[in-house]
């Protein structure tokens, strides 16, 4: 299976916004999306700010699926701020 790179932008109200650039699997993101699986980052935009929730299609884009650049981000370790696949909660 083939990664891609994404990008992450989440509206978090007052509190601010969440950023990140990252690797993963297609399918993994239109799973994460279409299965509304629930994320919980925490209170990671400070204190009382528990940010938690599903993540919607608009929030994350698909930058890119060519393999030359994907090695790329990955060998210089371009990969910032959050995967949301990271913090997702099973059940």
């Amino acid at each position: 299976m083939s990664k891609a790179v994404f990008k992450y932008e989440g509206d978090c109200g007052r509190s601010g916004y969440l950023y990140g650039l990252f690797i993963a699997e297609k399918k993994e993101v239109d799973s994460l999306i279409r299965e509304r699986k629930y994320v919980y980052f925490g209170e990671v935009l400070g204190k009382h700010s528990e940010i938690e929730g599903t993540i919607e299609k608009g929030e994350i884009t698909l930058i890119t699926e060519d393999q030359n650049i994907v090695k790329l981000v990955s060998d210089l370790k371009m990969e910032v701020g959050y995967n949301p696949l990271d913090y997702v909660c099973e059940s």
